[in-house]
């Protein structure tokens, strides 16, 4: 493994990218998306698109939320009150030495390291408090060229301690790369990873989540892609009582693409939670967005927010979100938001869907009939229902051990009443 010097320009601590309001009421204005944005806020003017909210890397610049913020209104934020709002344990305790790769720098780097800040800034206190908290971030430079370049970093045992964690992934103009982000074992993390594609890179980023059943994990992703570059993003949230990924990809560069795919499996009082955010801002741009997830037991609960935005200056855009629940059994609640904001009319195409629903009775009375048991038949169809997503990967060694993951998640899952599979799409 190559060791990277830390830069010596310092990065900016916080940037906001709103201006501040003046009530008309004499009250103190506040950024816009932070204070100001509630749901019972109406004497400050709201947040009217997912571009508006406010930014900064300074933890103070942030309310604790009540849990009316639609940023924050379904998640448990009690539970988790100590990563939003707590003091946070910075150091670098729980992350693996990794070995070396070819094509890949891996080094640990200062709070003023150049690249920090390079893909975006906190929206949230959670995101700003870890962003506060952290010693050092774990930096990663791609600069390989050869397809099929793998590294993988692992995380666990990072106990009970509440932790702040930084990661910054750059990917150089041209290179070819996949990074892993694997992580297990007990923790209560709350991180940020910023992720930067060169022109004409093609990168791929995999977060897997599977935590020991205690873990509780809030995680902001900020990604800048290039010109005529490519970022894959896959998230995989298995394992954690409470689990909350938030992408951010921004099409930043001509010609620049995003696949984002998202897996995930909510067992009994488990939540789990992703709130994607695409954002074309250049023309001839393209994205598909992919998030497909299975809900079994009493109180598993699942989000899935979904924000595309269209800017003006993205013309030759197409685009594309989905999202698709399977319940399993009684008892669950699966939250599926898409939202598709256009602000000009010449473009390829733009859509979304949205689907929440049990098994499809055709599929079970097809396999029933070809001599398959009932119980055989539903893990089947959960089977190649998550698939799809697992595929997408890029790493056979990964995908066969989030297929297993899958399997042992589908212990118990006889016994949910076949019902016809609802669906409510819209497209453009």
């Amino acid at each position: 493994m190559t060791t990277a010097a830390p830069a010596d320009t310092t990065a900016p601590e916080s940037v906001a990218v709103n201006e501040v309001v003046r009530t008309p009421g004499g009250h103190r204005g506040e950024p816009i998306g932070s204070r100001s944005h509630t749901d019972g806020a109406w004497q400050e003017r709201p947040v009217q698109t997912r571009s508006e909210r406010y930014a900064s890397a300074k933890v103070t610049d942030f309310d604790d939320p009540t849990g009316h913020e639609v940023d924050w209104k379904l998640t448990p934020i009690r539970v988790v009150s100590d990563l939003i709002s707590g003091a946070l344990d910075g150091s670098t305790v729980g992350t693996s030495e990794t070995i070396d790769v070819d094509g890949f720098t891996v080094s640990w780097v200062d709070r003023t390291d150049r690249r920090i800040g390079s893909a975006g800034l906190p929206e949230d206190k959670a995101s700003a408090n870890a962003w506060s908290a952290f010693d050092q971030a774990l930096a990663i430079d791609v600069t390989g060229e050869e397809p099929g370049a793998e590294l993988v970093v692992t995380r666990d045992s990072l106990g009970a301690t509440p932790r702040a964690a930084h990661t910054v992934i750059t990917a150089a103009p041209n290179s070819r790369g996949h990074v892993i982000l694997e992580n297990s074992g007990d923790a209560r993390l709350a991180e940020n990873v910023e992720i930067v594609v060169g022109e004409g890179a093609h990168l791929t980023v995999v977060s897997v989540q599977r935590w020991n059943d205690s873990a509780a994990h809030l995680a902001s992703h900020f990604a800048q892609v290039g010109r005529d570059a490519s970022l894959r993003h896959v998230v995989v949230s298995l394992g954690g009582s409470i689990v909350r990924v938030n992408p951010s990809i921004h099409l930043s560069g001509q010609g620049s693409a995003t696949e984002a795919y998202g897996l995930y499996f909510a067992d009994a009082g488990q939540h789990l939670e992703q709130r994607v955010y695409i954002d074309h801002e250049a023309e001839n741009s393209r994205s598909r967005v992919k998030y497909k997830g299975a809900l079994q037991g009493e109180g598993a609960h699942s989000v899935w927010v979904g924000d595309v935005l269209i800017r003006q200056s993205a013309n030759g855009t197409d685009s594309y979100e989905e999202n698709r629940n399977l319940v399993l059994s009684e008892g669950t609640r699966a939250d599926s938001i898409p939202n598709l904001e256009i602000e000009t009319g010449n473009i390829l195409g733009a859509g979304h869907a949205s689907s929440t629903g049990r098994f499809d009775d055709e599929q079970l009375f097809y396999l029933q009939s070809r001599g398959i048991t009932e119980e055989e038949a539903r893990r089947l169809v959960v089977r190649g229902f998550l698939a799809e997503i697992i595929q997408q990967i890029g790493s056979p060694a990964l995908e066969e051990q989030l297929t297993q993951a899958v399997e042992a998640e589908l212990t118990g899952v006889a016994g949910s009443a076949p019902v016809t599979l609802n669906e409510n799409d819209g497209a453009l």
